[in-house]
């Protein structure tokens, strides 16, 4: 496997000649500054590329080239919309970038309820409070009809807590989940962060009849469109799982589990539409096995992300450390080395450790966790590659 690091730009403080230091192969990288929808000109691209290799290394792996919405709902701008999403994977063709990550998440990425949860070791952990969750889908964002996808205890603590929650941990709440986990990378949804919720039920409301059949049918739609840029210019596109992988906010999830997946990748059944295998994302639903999921598709695995969560009481889940957790990394790396295709691989959500939690990193993304992340799944790989070895 080929080691790689997040990279957020020239902005990020985490400076490239820094990844050199720690054995980083290749970058993970976006054109961050680029909207949804806009073409990512090739001469940025070049700038860029010629960037990354000043420094000794290269761009293996774009994350994210993300799918418009009205892709994904099927609106009326859909077709223009793929014309410039060819466009842009063409124009990473001639760049000679191969592994482009994405997702099909409808309105958001990951959710988490908790960015910065203290741990016993003092580090802190990306967390998902299932209960708290419930109390956002269901008095703050009121949305119509959230009562009916809780049990009906999970309500009556719902309300139990409503009498007890302060409007600081309120706005707290609403924060975490739709304007710093969503919009640490591109923005806050919608634009501007003056009325959050305001913006998020928009972006919700043409999901509203969008049921899963459908939304499997306009990915479909989406990777017939593209499959044949990907052919021409040999790029891997790689789909990254649901997080967590259960559905949220009443929306349609279509990467939760193997049934998902075979569906996907039957749907349009080419080398190039293949899977961003992310255990973490995988490891939060109890009804995934990780590591027969990851024999069953490694051939069509284009892109690792190693991480582990551990599942609590209630639906609760928080970011494991990376030896622990439900994910079994060193299992996964046998796995993934087996293939033989140096498939690129990245530590992910790292436990802030060392004041990163006080330095102003995205959310997951400070040095010296995902730093110490790294130095442990070296060695994994370490050892891996001397178990095989020792086998030959």
């Amino acid at each position: 496997m080929e080691i790689t690091w997040r990279w957020f730009g020239p902005g990020d403080k985490v400076s490239l000649h820094m990844l050199r230091q720690l054995g980083v192969e290749g970058v993970v990288t976006a054109l961050h500054r680029h909207s949804p929808g806009e073409v990512w000109p090739e001469a940025e691209l070049r700038a860029t590329k010629e960037r990354i290799e000043a420094e000794g290394l290269r761009w293996s792996v774009v994350e994210s080239l993300p799918v418009s919405e009205q892709i994904k709902y099927g609106g009326p701008d859909r077709d223009p919309l793929l014309d410039r999403y060819r466009q842009s994977l063409e124009n990473l063709g001639r760049c000679g970038i191969r592994t482009v990550c994405y997702n099909f998440m409808p309105v958001i990425d990951w959710v988490r309820t908790d960015l910065e949860r203290p741990m016993p070791d003092g580090s802190h952990a990306l967390f998902f409070d299932y209960l708290r969750f419930a109390y956002f889908d269901i008095k703050l964002l009121a949305r119509e009809g959230a009562e009916k996808d809780f049990l009906p205890e999970v309500v009556e603590r719902v309300e139990a807590l409503d009498r007890s929650m302060s409007g600081e941990e309120k706005a707290q709440l609403v924060d975490t989940i739709v304007t710093r986990t969503q919009g640490f990378i591109n923005g806050p949804l919608g634009g501007s962060d003056a009325a959050p919720l305001e913006r998020f039920r928009a972006l919700l409301a043409p999901y509203k009849d969008v049921s899963k059949a459908q939304l499997r049918e306009n990915l479909r739609y989406f990777l017939e469109a593209v499959m044949p840029v990907c052919r021409e210019w040999d790029i891997r596109l790689c789909i990254h799982p649901d997080d967590p992988p259960t559905p949220v906010f009443g929306l349609p999830r279509i990467v939760c589990d193997a049934e998902d997946i075979r569906w996907l990748l039957g749907a349009v059944d080419d080398f190039h539409n293949g899977l961003t295998f992310c255990a973490g994302s995988l490891s939060a639903g109890k009804h995934n096995d990780v590591e027969a999921m990851a024999r069953a598709f490694a051939g069509r695995t284009h892109f690792v992300h190693l991480r582990s969560c551990e599942l609590l009481p209630g639906g609760d889940f928080v970011e494991a450390p990376h030896t622990a957790g439900r994910a079994n990394l060193v299992e996964l790396i046998r796995i993934f080395e087996r293939e033989g295709r140096n498939i690129p691989m990245r530590v992910d959500h790292g436990r802030a450790i060392l004041g990163d939690e006080r330095a102003g990193y995205p959310p997951g993304y400070g040095f010296h966790g995902r730093m110490l992340a790294l130095g442990q799944v070296q060695g994994m790989m370490a050892a891996v590659r001397d178990e095989r070895n020792r086998q030959l």
